[in-house]
């Protein structure tokens, strides 16, 4: 029987501004999220991945702790809450990336992975955290990710999280690959400029090195008081197959939800032919994991 799941990414513009104060620039981000949601759910989406940092700007453009109390607790805080709630009532798998607390003064850029029924099956904490002028000031606000690269098995496909800066780094994309995983999301938060070139560059050619479908998510517009600093979030938001081709794509500039049907049948078919893990050498790349 043919594995098709039917996939949605949702890009957004982030709504208020920081003199708004921290809990509008929340709610606002989360009604708006909950309204595309729903409309993923009319659309019989049955996973849906967020945006990196979903619930207000990317703040990482400064170095304030004000941006310290925009942290939840995972999951227990109340946005994973809310988002179990929801999941289980669209019988939906959700990634919800929040910034997490673990404890005061040690904070994570965090997705929390749900499944169909509402149960909270585990989280991926961001492994490599970019310093880099202008704007993503990170070492700021998150420690780099301890919990490995965990593949979680939900109702309709094994799940990898994989989150923005991450994505330039390969071995993450194939430490998921062999841990299982059929389709890899990456939320991310990434302006205009040299990245835009690797967006379309980078993703593909790791879905076709590990016979993968990822799932790329990026915010759209520019957000007040960074805007001169940062540039603009660029969107195109998009789901590549194992062959590395791009299957479907969001707009450059607009709040959308992509929503589109990945055959997963098509991951054997192309690992059968590109015998890629069979033929890698794992003992002959010690020196790619020494010193450093």
């Amino acid at each position: 029987m043919p594995r098709v799941v039917r996939c949605g990414l949702i890009q957004a513009q982030n709504v208020k501004c920081p003199e708004a104060g921290l809990e509008a620039i929340k709610k606002a981000m989360v009604d708006k999220h909950v309204q595309l949601i729903e409309k993923a759910a009319k659309q019989k989406a049955k996973i849906l991945c967020l945006q990196e940092l979903f619930y207000g700007p990317y703040f990482c453009a400064e170095q304030e702790t004000k941006w310290y109390h925009l942290t939840e607790r995972v999951p227990e805080g109340p946005t994973t809450q809310l988002m179990m709630k929801l999941a289980k009532k669209h019988k939906m798998v959700m990634v919800i990336p929040i910034y997490e607390e673990e404890q005061a003064g040690v904070y994570y850029n965090t997705a929390a992975v749900i499944d169909a029924d509402g149960k909270y099956l585990g989280k991926y904490r961001k492994t490599h955290i970019p310093q880099v002028d202008p704007g993503f000031y990170e070492k700021f606000f998150f420690k780099p990710g301890d919990l490995g690269y965990p593949v979680f098995q939900t109702a309709y496909v094994k799940l990898g999280v994989y989150i923005c800066y991450d994505r330039h780094f390969p071995e993450g994309w194939r430490a998921l690959a062999l841990n299982g995983a059929e389709y890899i999301v990456n939320p991310s938060a990434t302006v205009a400029g040299l990245s835009k070139y690797l967006w379309e560059l980078e993703q593909p050619a790791s879905a076709a090195a590990n016979g993968v479908f990822i799932g790329a998510i990026n915010r759209v517009g520019k957000e007040a008081p960074w805007a001169e600093k940062m540039g603009e979030f660029y969107g195109s938001s998009y789901i590549v197959n194992p062959r590395g081709e791009i299957e479907a794509q969001a707009s450059y500039d607009k709040d959308e939800l992509l929503i589109h049907e990945i055959d997963l049948d098509m991951i054997r078919k192309v690992r059968d032919t590109w015998q890629f893990f069979r033929d890698r050498r794992p003992d002959a790349y010690g020196p790619l994991v020494q010193g450093g």
